[in-house]
């Protein structure tokens, strides 16, 4: 699954790679560790507004739930979405036929079990370039206030052969799209079967990863800073 992420690139080099500009009232400061649950905004491309970034909330919650408490409740179980099953399930199943969007990130964090420990690492594309994973997006309005909340979730497949050995435990990994196949994604106009041709694991070769320390899930520092992503080493896993 995929619940850590970062996406600590510049505002400019955001653009530039997605060819998109973020909307003037938004405000994006690098995140070097975003953990879903926290529901923190994060930049995205919608299908409606291909040429904008905006920012919306991680755990996407479907337009038809009635109450607050089972808005908070349903966003924690929502910040991924299978994609064997995305076209099944009743809280995503309205969103994958238009409201495809681009996650956009430059790294993501698992861990690999080993006995009882795990060791968390970070991984990203072999050239440091941000990238997208394949998102959809909801708007939710509250009953009481007309508030519109703005949520996404990040689609899952099966593992790479890297991710099979680093995420051991589930062998899942998001679905992270090729740069050739990123506005793709964006088009209302596809098919059941064009989409699901789109769901794929990226290429093995196209991704390379590290471990790093375990600030990532200290509970008395916050894990929100550059050196989350330093190389750390555990000479237990030397084989």
């Amino acid at each position: 699954m995929c619940y850590h992420y970062s996406i600590s690139t510049s505002d400019k080099e955001i653009e530039r790679r997605f060819i998109a500009k973020f909307k003037p009232e938004y405000v994006h400061k690098p995140v070097w560790h975003n953990n879903g649950y926290n529901h923190t905004p994060m930049p995205i491309i919608t299908a409606d507004e291909p040429d904008e970034i905006n920012m919306y909330n991680w755990g996407l919650i479907p337009h038809w739930v009635k109450t607050e408490a089972d808005a908070k409740k349903l966003s924690n179980q929502t910040l991924n979405a299978k994609g064997e099953t995305v076209f099944d399930l009743p809280s995503f199943k309205m969103y994958i036929g238009k409201k495809r969007c681009l996650v956009l990130a430059d790294g993501f964090y698992e861990w690999m079990h080993v006995g009882k420990e795990k060791y968390p690492h970070f991984i990203y594309m072999k050239d440091r370039q941000p990238f997208a994973f394949a998102g959809i997006y909801s708007h939710w309005k509250h009953p009481d206030t007309n508030e519109v909340f703005k949520t996404y979730s990040i689609l899952t497949t099966e593992a790479n052969p890297l991710m099979k050995r680093i995420h051991n435990s589930k062998e899942r990994m998001p679905v992270i799209l090729r740069p050739d196949m990123e506005r793709q994604w964006l088009k209302p106009d596809l098919i059941k079967d064009e989409i699901k041709n789109l769901i794929l694991p990226l290429e093995d070769d196209m991704l390379t990863a590290h471990t790093i320390s375990k600030l990532i899930t200290s509970r008395t520092e916050s894990s929100n800073q550059e050196m989350v992503m330093n190389v750390c080493e555990y000479p237990e896993l030397v084989l």
